[in-house]
């Protein structure tokens, strides 16, 4: 996988010295499903910016919403409130409805189905565990400013040659 930074503050130091709240928006994309893919991170502090980005030649749209949540919450190194913002309902409700069932039917689906995805769901879920997250589910491609830069960090990150 490959993985890029941009970050857009007078200091580098912004994931160690936070603490408050963090905005977290987040974005995957695919060339086609499966195909190249990228993901994206937009984490807003007050007046700081952190962008990141990576990608993977050949993956799932799924996968690359998981992967940006979970590369945004590894970005942080300190305890804050932290408010996700992802257009993908299969991740807000995934880890937010969904994923206590996997876990007592042992990581299998309401129908008896493997979990497709389950090594991201369970990385997703060790993250997420002791973390003060709220999650919120916004439209994509409807001019939200956040959830725009983090889907051209996301187109971004498709692998070179590649545009999702």
């Amino acid at each position: 996988m490959s993985k890029t930074e941009t970050i857009n503050t007078e200091t580098t130091e912004m994931a160690t010295t936070i603490s408050g709240r963090v905005d977290m928006y987040t974005d995957g994309a695919c060339k086609g499903n499966p195909g190249p893919g990228g993901w994206g991170v937009l984490l807003q502090y007050g007046e700081h910016r952190r962008e990141l980005c990576g990608g993977e030649a050949n993956t799932t749209n799924n996968r690359m919403e998981l992967l940006a949540v979970i590369e945004g919450l590894a970005a942080l190194t300190r305890r804050c409130e932290i408010h996700v913002h992802t257009d993908s309902q299969y991740v807000q409700k995934g880890i937010s409805e969904w994923i206590q069932g996997w876990k007592r039917r042992g990581w299998r689906t309401a129908a008896g189905q493997p979990v497709k995805n389950q090594d991201l769901w369970q990385r997703l879920d060790a993250s997420v565990a002791g973390q003060n997250i709220v999650w919120h589910w916004v439209k994509g491609h409807a001019g939200h400013p956040g959830n725009e830069a983090a889907d051209r960090l996301a187109n971004q990150g498709v692998p070179s040659g590649q545009v999702a």
